[in-house]
């Protein structure tokens, strides 16, 4: 069962000790390969949270997946939540994490949706304007492309979303003929 609550403290606090310790570009790039382990593997978040199996193992899978390529203060957390029957949350703590990394780092997200793939140019144009205009300064631009909004883009950032697509105009016009708008200003 997903526990945000829990996965939010457990991340919060391995922050706090890697700060601590100076270790917290280290402990990021450990939770990035983690991440991509965990996106590329059902299997082994699957193995997380099996009930069946057993802590050792999964303290041996998971030594044998990252031997060598993490930190051994993640490696020492990773420790920790086996020995607290807390490695099923492992998956939830690491976009946790990584989304505080990037808060106490002062990176903003901003996504936006098109239509058609857009060019590098764009990206950066588009990048250059936000930071103009807003207070946002650290940028992390993620793209997707959804075919469905036929023209135009959907920008979200910092909990804001300005929708100029092409749906969203068909979509508002739709709606103001079903509630016949038009007809009401006529009379």
């Amino acid at each position: 069962m997903p526990n945000p609550r829990l996965a939010a403290r457990y991340a919060k606090s391995l922050i706090d000790l890697a700060l601590e310790k100076g270790e917290l570009e280290t402990v990021y790039a450990d939770m990035l390969l983690l991440q991509s382990v965990c996106k590329s593997s059902k299997e082994f978040v699957s193995i997380l949270k099996s009930p069946v199996i057993s802590a050792d193992k999964k303290q041996k899978i998971l030594d044998a997946i990252t031997n060598g390529k993490i930190s051994t203060l993640t490696a020492s957390f990773n420790k920790l939540l086996i020995a607290k029957h807390r490695e099923d949350v492992l998956a939830e703590i690491i976009p946790a994490f990584i989304e505080q990394y990037k808060e106490y780092k002062g990176i903003y997200i901003v996504k936006l949706t098109t239509a058609v793939p857009v060019s590098d140019e764009l990206k950066n144009a588009i990048v250059d304007k936000i930071k103009s205009t807003t207070s946002m300064k650290n940028i992390e631009l993620n793209t997707e492309v959804k075919e469905s909004l036929i023209g135009g883009f959907v920008l979200e950032a910092n909990g804001q979303l300005v929708d100029a697509s092409v749906a969203y105009d068909l979509n508002t016009v739709r709606k103001q003929f079903q509630n016949n708008d038009f007809i009401y200003k006529i009379r």
